[in-house]
């Protein structure tokens, strides 16, 4: 599965509302397995990164998300403004090219809105610590010193020359595309202003430095205040007042495609229902019908999942979940639509059970699962290679391939 030679290893690109690549479309099944640098910097861990890749790639996935930050703190990879662990930096050149081996493409996030591995309150801290009079974490979004820390970060990262492929990053087609911050929020102010702004100077900015990658944000995608029509869609009312806006965030110019993510066990109820697979479905079809209609480009489903701590929690109820998401996306494709791809949250390799936040997907111990992966990768990499963009999805198919393509019973 995937792509063949060196020479094939083209970027990837959009068109419209669909992923191409070398004008093939490019539907996305893919994973996020977030601890990739960290476990690369040790000799005696690094050998996971690969099997990650090694069990990804048999079950025909294509992209995985990956954190490339890590502020402050444990293996910190940024220790402090712009001052940067070598070793750590030399752990991420290897995912990049460990994962090129195994042709899987990285989404890169840049920081977290959380507290996990530094984050925006880590950029606060050193504010403090250099003199300056912050109040709140979301300062992070309006402070001119830290967004002048991120953006040297940005920059650093963007500029890396990987010391295993010698490839600049902004240069590496093994990139899918740059991710702002892992699901910002910005309670401060639930008009939406402070993070639009933000995201709007730090598009432009990346782009400055990078045209030729693609970009997202990391939303979660709740609806805001500038759609007051789209919030009945949102998982709860508190969910309108975290000072983001879907569509709004994704007008911005230089914003290539939107990403959201899934979590009915955090939103809705941790006790686990049918109605949580009704969401899933309403929550994605609400934003591709988005994606298609009003901003015109692709989206992601970039993390959703089940946790093995949810009251009532059961492996089938977790595989008809994933299936839902599976389902709704191929419904997209097979149109030729928005929907451009999940990736599961999380997959592990076997032993880092102890890095598990209830998520993990273990292949060898789930075959049921990865069953379910296999097929929706087999059915995305035959609509990839079966359309190009010419044809405009006149594809001729024989009617054993439709029946495989388009079976309901996923």
């Amino acid at each position: 599965m995937g792509v063949g030679g060196d020479e094939e290893w083209g970027m990837v690109e959009k068109k419209g509302n669909q992923f191409m690549i070398k004008n093939q479309p490019f539907y996305v099944n893919g994973f996020n397995t977030y601890w990739l640098m960290v476990f690369a910097v040790d000799q005696s861990t690094r050998g996971k990164v690969t099997e990650v890749f090694k069990q990804a790639a048999t079950v025909g996935l294509t992209v995985c998300r990956t954190w490339a930050f890590n502020d402050g703190g444990w293996r910190a990879l940024q220790k402090s403004p712009s001052v940067y662990d070598e070793d750590v930096f030399k752990a991420l050149d290897f995912v990049v090219s460990e994962a090129k081996k195994y042709k899987i493409r990285l989404i890169l996030s840049l920081t977290n809105n959380w507290e996990a591995y530094g984050g925006k309150a880590q950029y606060v801290k050193w504010g403090k610590a250099a003199g300056l009079n912050l109040t709140s974490d979301d300062d992070f979004f309006s402070h001119p010193t830290l967004k002048s820390y991120y953006k040297d970060n940005v920059k650093t990262i963007l500029t890396r020359v990987n010391t295993f492929t010698n490839a600049t990053y902004k240069e590496d087609p093994t990139i899918f595309a740059w991710e702002l911050i892992n699901e910002a929020r910005c309670n401060s102010d639930p008009t939406g202003d402070k993070l639009q702004a933000w995201i709007q100077e730090m598009a432009v900015y990346v782009k400055s430095i990078d045209p030729k990658h693609l970009l997202e944000i990391g939303l979660e995608g709740f609806y805001g205040p500038s759609t007051p029509d789209r919030v009945q869609f949102n998982p709860n009312t508190y969910a309108q007042q975290v000072g983001t806006d879907f569509i709004r965030n994704h007008k911005v110019l230089g914003v290539d495609f939107a990403s959201i993510h899934i979590y009915a066990d955090s939103w809705i109820s941790p006790s686990i229902s049918d109605t949580h697979l009704q969401f899933v479905k309403s929550w994605m079809q609400a934003h591709i019908d988005d994606a298609e209609k009003t901003l015109g480009m692709p989206v992601i489903f970039a993390e959703f999942g089940v946790s093995v701590k949810d009251n009532g929690y059961n492996s089938s109820f977790r595989d008809t979940l994933i299936s839902t998401v599976y389902k709704t996306v191929l419904d997209s494709t097979r149109k030729g639509g928005s929907g451009g791809g999940s990736l599961l949250w999380q997959l592990f390799p076997d032993g880092t059970d102890y890095m598990d936040d209830g998520y993990a997907v273990i292949l060898s111990r789930s075959p049921s699962t990865s069953n379910l992966i296999s097929l929706q990768s087999t059915r995305l990499m035959l609509f990839n290679s079966m359309c190009s963009w010419r044809t405009r999805w006149g594809c001729k198919k024989k009617n054993a391939l439709e029946e495989f393509l388009y079976h309901d019973k996923l």
